[in-house]
Parts: C-alpha cells; sequence; structure tokens
C-alpha cells in the first residue's frame, strides 16, 4: 500500500521529525478479530496465521472508515498484519509506534512478546530490534477495552449502549498512527523545549537512548530559512540541557503562529524540530501572553468526527477545525476530555491558536484505591508528548469531580502537574470545586437567562454579594487574588433546522443545554448578551463557549457535526472580538 493510499498517510510526529527514509507507515487494511467473549489469549490467538476479518487502522472498530462500524461494546480486540524490512532498515535500531490503543495494549513481534502499555490516550514504542528480521515480519495487537472499569478513564465514551447527554459513541483499540521507525544504535529519545522571552533564550533538554557512542551535539536554530543560532554540546550522559541565545525574538501569538526550526545531530542521528518564542504566565486577576493581559476567547472543542470518531480523515480536518473557530471570532480551544492527536496541535502552533491541555478523566472514580497510579503515568505521557508546543498554555488534569472527603488526589495532581511544567500555569480541576491549590480559579456556568448569568459575575467588581461558584460544599477557600475563568458557558441547545443531525444513533434523542430559542434572532441575542457579560466584566480572565461542533446528539455547536455552518459567521465574530475589560491594547 503506496503513500496515496494508505490513510493518514503523513508523518505522525510533526514536532519531532527523521527523515522520509527512517520511517514506515504501518497504517492501511490490517487482519482483524472481535473478541467479545474475551477467549482471544486461551485461542493464542498471538500465534494465529490469520484472522477472522480486515479493519481499516487508524481508525477504531466502531467508526464508519474502519470498515467495521460495531457500535456495541467491545470489551476485546485483535489485529495482525505483516510487513519487510531490508538488511538497510536493520543496520540500526528498530523501534514500532503507536499513537495510541484505548485501552490496555499487548503486542507481539514475529510471534514472541514485545511489550505492553496500559492508557488509552498516550503514545508508546517498543525497541524490536532483536524480534523482527530481513524479508517479512508479523506484528499482532490485542486491545482490551472496559469503559465500565471504575478505573479506566474514559471521557466522552458512552457507557450506556445507546449515546446520550454529552456521551458519545466508544472508541476502541487503535486509534492513532502505527509505525516503525530506523534510528541509530545511540538515537535522540526526547526533546524539551522551554523558551525564555524575557532573557532571549530558548531552554533545550535532549535525551538519549544510549550516550556512549555520541560525544557532542549540534544545534542550529532558523526562523524563515535563516540561522539565528547555534552552539555545539558535550555529550556526557543520557540528557543534556543548554539554551541557544534568540536575539529580538519573532514572538508566537494570537493568530500569529511565528515558529523557528530548531534542527538537532548528535552522531548519525538527526532530528528536525520547532518552537515559539512566546511567554505565559499569571498574575492578579490577569492571564499574560508576551507581557500584555489577554482575554482567552475559547471554545469547547471535543475532537469527534462524523466518520472517524476520535480519528480525523485527515490531517487537513485539523486545520479547517481552526479556521472554523477562528473565523467566527474564537482565538483558542480546551482540547475537551481528550488527548488529541499531535497534528492538531501543530497545526495550532502553526496558526497562532491558543490550547489548554486536558486528560479524558470521567470513568475514572479517583476515590479508588489506584486511581492515582492508573492515571498519573498517562498524564505524565501526555504532557511529556506535548511540552514544547507554543499553543499549549495551561494544563488541567481534570474535569468536573468533587470529593468530600481527600483532596490528596486534586493536590497530588496539580503538584505532578507543575513538577513535569512549572512553565504554565495549571487548574486543578475544571469546574465543580477547587483543592486549595490552583493557578486559576474556573467555573462552569449554563444558566440560559442573560440577566441572572450577568448578576452571577458583578460581585467580582462591586465586592457585594457572593460571586458564583459551581458547589460552594465542596469547595476550599477561593483565592480572591488569582484569575476567575468561566471555563464552560453558553452550550444552548438549538437546532435551526429542527432536523436530526447526521451522526446520531437510532434510539439517541437531541441535547443540549436550556430552552431551544425560537429562532435564529434569539439565538443571537441570547448568544450576545452571555458573551458580552463575561467581555464587559474587568475580573475575569477568559472564556470557553461550549461548544465548536454539534457532536451526534448534542446540539449546542456553533457548526453543524460535519462542520457545515449553523450561524452566520459575521454577527458571531462581531460579538466574540469585542475588546474585553480586562484585555490591553496590542
Amino acid at each position: 500500500m503506496d503513500n496515496v493510499t494508505i490513510p493518514r498517510p503523513e508523518y505522525p510526529r510533526p514536532q519531532f521529525m527523521r527523515d522520509c527514509d527512517s520511517w514506515m507507515n504501518l497504517n492501511g487494511e490490517w487482519e482483524f478479530e472481535l473478541d467479545l467473549s474475551r477467549s482471544g489469549a486461551d485461542r493464542h490467538l498471538e500465534r494465529a496465521a490469520h484472522l477472522s476479518s480486515k479493519i481499516v487502522v487508524p481508525f477504531a472498530p466502531e467508526s464508519a472508515l474502519s470498515g467495521i462500524e460495531y457500535v456495541d461494546f467491545i470489551p476485546s480486540v485483535w489485529y495482525r498484519r505483516t510487513f519487510v524490512l531490508t538488511e538497510d532498515d536493520l543496520a540500526g535500531r528498530v523501534l514500532l509506534h503507536f499513537g495510541a490503543v484505548d485501552d490496555t495494549a499487548a503486542v507481539w513481534v514475529n510471534g514472541e512478546a514485545a511489550g505492553s502499555h496500559r492508557g488509552g490516550y498516550t503514545p508508546f514504542t517498543l525497541d524490536v530490534t532483536k524480534l523482527v528480521k530481513e524479508g517479512e515480519n508479523t506484528v499482532t495487537v490485542h486491545a482490551l477495552d472496559d469503559v465500565r472499569d471504575p478505573l479506566q478513564p474514559t471521557g466522552k465514551q458512552s457507557h450506556r449502549f445507546e449515546n446520550h447527554g454529552c456521551f458519545y459513541t466508544r472508541s476502541t483499540g487503535i486509534w492513532q498512527t502505527v509505525w516503525l521507525e530506523f534510528v541509530p544504535k545511540t538515537y535522540i529519545k526526547n526533546v524539551r523545549i522551554v523558551p525564555d522571552v524575557a532573557n532571549e533564550k530558548v531552554d533545550v533538554t535532549v535525551i538519549f537512548d544510549g550516550y556512549e557512542n555520541v560525544k557532542s551535539l549540534r544545534a542550529v536554530a532558523a526562523f524563515d530559512g535563516d540561522e539565528v543560532a547555534s552552539k555545539d554540546v558535550a555529550v556526557t550522559g543520557k540528557a543534556v540541557s543548554f539554551s541557544l541565545d534568540i536575539k529580538d525574538p519573532v514572538l508566537w501569538d494570537i493568530g500569529e503562529g511565528n515558529l523557528y526550526d530548531l534542527c538537532l545531530t548528535a552522531g548519525d542521528d538527526m532530528l528536525s524540530c520547532y518552537f515559539g518564542m512566546r511567554s505565559i504566565c499569571v498574575d492578579g486577576h490577569k492571564v499574560y501572553l508576551n507581557g500584555r493581559s489577554i482575554f482567552q476567547r475559547l471554545v469547547l472543542d471535543q475532537g469527534y468526527f462524523e466518520r472517524g470518531i476520535y480519528t480525523a480523515e485527515s490531517e487537513d480536518d485539523f486545520e479547517r477545525d481552526i479556521k472554523l473557530s477562528q473565523s467566527v471570532g474564537f482565538n483558542g480551544a480546551r482540547m475537551h476530555m481528550k488527548v488529541f492527536e499531535p497534528g492538531f496541535i501543530a497545526a495550532a502552533d502553526r496558526l497562532g491558536y491558543l490550547l489548554w491541555g486536558e486528560f479524558p478523566n470521567w470513568g475514572l472514580d479517583p476515590e479508588r484505591d489506584g486511581a492515582f497510579d492508573r492515571m498519573a503515568p498517562a498524564w505524565r505521557e501526555e504532557i511529556e508528548r506535548d511540552i514544547s508546543s507554543p499553543a499549549i498554555i495551561g494544563w488541567c488534569p481534570l474535569n468536573e469531580y468533587w470529593t468530600n472527603n481527600d483532596r490528596e488526589f486534586l493536590k497530588s495532581l496539580y503538584f505532578l502537574t507543575k513538577s513535569l511544567d512549572p512553565s504554565r500555569p495549571a487548574i486543578d480541576i475544571s469546574g465543580f470545586m477547587h483543592g486549595p491549590f490552583t493557578d486559576i480559579y474556573d467555573v462552569h456556568d449554563y444558566e440560559q437567562d442573560v440577566a441572572v448569568f450577568r448578576s452571577h459575575y458583578d460581585p467580582l467588581v462591586t465586592g457585594e454579594g457572593d460571586v458564583f461558584i459551581d458547589y460552594p460544599e465542596h469547595e476550599a477557600p477561593r483565592d480572591p487574588n488569582i484569575p476567575y475563568f468561566v471555563s464552560e458557558f453558553g452550550g444552548t441547545f438549538y437546532d435551526p433546522d429542527e432536523e436530526t443531525e447526521p451522526g446520531v444513533q437510532a434510539g439517541t434523542e437531541a441535547w443540549g443545554y436550556g430552552d431551544a430559542p425560537r429562532s435564529r434572532d434569539a439565538f443571537y441575542a441570547r448568544f450576545e448578551g452571555l458573551v458580552t457579560a463575561l467581555l464587559d466584566n474587568p475580573k475575569i480572565c477568559g472564556f470557553c463557549y461550549t461548544q465548536l461542533t454539534d457532536v451526534m446528539q448534542e446540539q449546542n455547536g456553533v457548526f453543524r457535526f460535519d462542520r457545515s455552518p449553523k450561524f452566520d459567521a459575521d454577527r458571531l465574530r462581531a460579538v466574540l472580538t469585542r475588546k474585553a475589560a480586562i484585555e490591553d491594547q496590542r
């Protein structure tokens, strides 16, 4: 299968690239078997000569693009395919990469165990050098998925047979690109890039797998093809940290995705990376980007697609969705309850689009023994994957959870987040409650009456009355000296055509927040009232409107599920782009 017919043929790690001869895309047709009785291990399917059906990887079997479209619960699935390696491919080390497999994966190569991974949203890599050979090789994957397991994070995947409310079709097994990479015996395993605008430099950490054969690393930074900095660094261990001076930096900013290229060469290994020069911090009630107070005009993006569910049909879909959002006046998004594909984050980096990184914690019961141990490794993997993105301006590990008991889970995740990335603000939990530690205080407020909605936030300015809090009985005391963020609002249920949206399964009911407006003009009036109530408040640092698109039965998007428009973009943009009271002029 050549690159023309391979689905999702692009290099799957856009911020961390080797040349085109160093990898092999394994997307496309695989042998496949639904293992509904979970008997495949007893039947030793890892050694089977063939499986019973076919699937198109990287699309989940619930999706139309997979060719399966089986939407009942799938506790177990098996995959198998062959690939051919040459003598040149075996000159160094052979790495087998999985972008994401939901939820627990075991992998065999040529009938031998290659490794395993738990966590349905983050990537993993297996060194299969000792298992592969010249000529034909076989890879077999077994995935287990139990969305009803209280220790399995599932995000918005439905725990019922049918979709309902804001829960959608499940996504089992492989749902991101599978690929082989051919690297030297000593190679660069990971890179972390942190801009320091105030000191006109960028800090870089390079992590090696093996280092004995590499004595030095050369780093070259360029902008628009012109070299701006370079350095040779001695390598004496498995990691090396250094800084490059970036004089008079061209800043990455909202709508201005100015990116620097970074080439790293160590021994026989060469990587192409990129970074953006931008600063992000909080001070008092404000969030500062590049030293100026900004207002975050965010939209809730669920990252679902009509035919691919979790997986975009084409990498062009990422840029399309961001440009749709920008066309109506949003300047960023919460990547909601899902670890988005790297291609989406790269598109945001290019387009100057703000992002909040989240974890799909729904389905996980934090009060169960073992909950932290189940979530923390995946959360660490997510941050490590995306930490160098300039578009990501903050992290939030949890969404809408409360406890009357132990707050150690919240505290531990917050401090884990800050230890992994002290350069960005972190929200301990979005909506419902906060522990004693958070850099930004946020609320979710789906009040549809504009006057009542505005009254929730007037006390921030007047000091009279109580400021809106989701569930006061669950709250630690609110710190009045940190930014206040309305991170979910709107969500107005509205179907202008009064028809069932594409993608709604039989037996599901259309859903959204509040009583549907009687006309488009009534929607515009409500939308304007809700948005301006927040823009006019000098103590509110941003909002996140629910949501970018309808998703299956949830019909409260600015666009339909198929991305066609529901509203006049100019009318929405005129409201969303008004200057906010807290915002500095550029």
